[in-house]
């Protein structure tokens, strides 16, 4: 457990050292020739053809993901960190990923998937009070949820960079409804009903917290929850409440680590910190590290590297 811990630890080490020096902006958009369920291209030449240098896979015996200048570890402690502690996405086999192919700031490991993750446009669909009366076409989506004032709607127009896409507010519990947002004609993004905003009634509180499980439950174009969580405050139990209730009913979930640039005074911990303990906390409910990534709203941090996240998980969902 802790050799685990200390190779977890250096491994975030190693992505603070990288968040402005790796470059993902070419990856925005997937060249026309890759096809993911193309069998003769090998991953390394798919990887090859975004033309990002920084990304190119290396074929090797094993990984490695300590810190630079360090021998590498056995192939079987590697594969152990591989399988449990990194997002490993469809198409990329363990002896596949380096640590060039783990987005800056993440566990996430790029796939051939990954493409086509450029915003051209967004529009506001709907807004719905249950989940029967959600947009019934068949795009994926993904559905935001987080503690009331984590940035949900500040995440959501600096994703679509245009200024309140989604309303902000800085009185907890602006969002109310299930909102559905309609990206490039192909996709959602849902804003959720934040919760613990303790200025609603507690009955329309414990009705919100009702229709957003019913909608986790029942939604069949759902891709995954992206669940919100301030990585400027060490880890809150609501938060982590919400967590666990995802892993024990294996809803997908990436967890988005906001506010990354708030730096606390005095004895506060990092937000890298905050994070690593966190994930300590909802283990026992996840057989393997759900995908995380760090954010800021107010820095761009995170910003291309959520959107090819997504990119391949709808990509993936889209081919099945």
């Amino acid at each position: 457990m802790h050799n685990e811990s200390l190779i977890q630890e250096n491994m975030l080490v190693t992505l603070r050292s990288r968040f402005f020096t790796l470059q993902v902006t070419s990856l925005l958009q997937a060249p026309q020739s890759i096809s993911p369920k193309n069998p003769l291209l090998s991953l390394s030449h798919k990887l090859q053809m975004f033309e990002t240098p920084k990304f190119i896979l290396h074929y090797c015996n094993h990984a490695s993901f300590a810190t630079k200048g360090s021998k590498p570890g056995p192939v079987s402690e590697t594969k152990k960190f591989i399988e449990k502690v990194l997002f490993v996405p469809p198409g990329v086999g363990p002896e596949e990923v380096t640590d060039d192919l783990i987005l800056p700031g993440s566990n996430i490991v790029l796939g051939p998937y990954a493409g086509d993750a450029k915003i051209k446009e967004v529009e506001f669909v709907k807004s719905s009070n249950r989940p029967k009366d959600c947009p019934k076409d068949d795009r994926p989506e993904f559905a935001m949820l987080g503690r009331s004032n984590v940035g949900k709607s500040s995440l959501i127009n600096a994703l679509v960079r245009k200024k309140e896409v989604a309303l902000t507010s800085k009185k907890p519990g602006k969002t109310q409804l299930i909102n559905h947002f309609l990206v490039n004609r192909s996709w959602y993004i849902v804003d959720l009903p934040g919760y613990g905003f303790a200025n609603a009634p507690e009955a329309a509180r414990m009705d919100w917290s009702a229709f957003t499980k019913g909608y986790f439950l029942n939604r069949e174009t759902l891709v995954s929850v992206l669940l919100l969580v301030d990585a400027s405050v060490p880890p809150q139990k609501i938060d982590l409440d919400c967590a666990n209730w995802l892993g024990r009913n294996n809803i997908p979930m990436t967890l988005v680590f906001t506010k990354c640039d708030k730096m606390k005074g005095g004895k506060a911990k990092r937000p890298d910190e905050n994070i690593r303990n966190f994930q300590q906390l909802i283990r026992e409910n996840y057989k393997r590290h759900p995908p995380w990534i760090m954010t800021s709203s107010m820095t761009g941090l995170g910003r291309d590297e959520l959107l090819l996240h997504l990119s391949q998980l709808r990509n993936y969902w889209n081919n099945e």
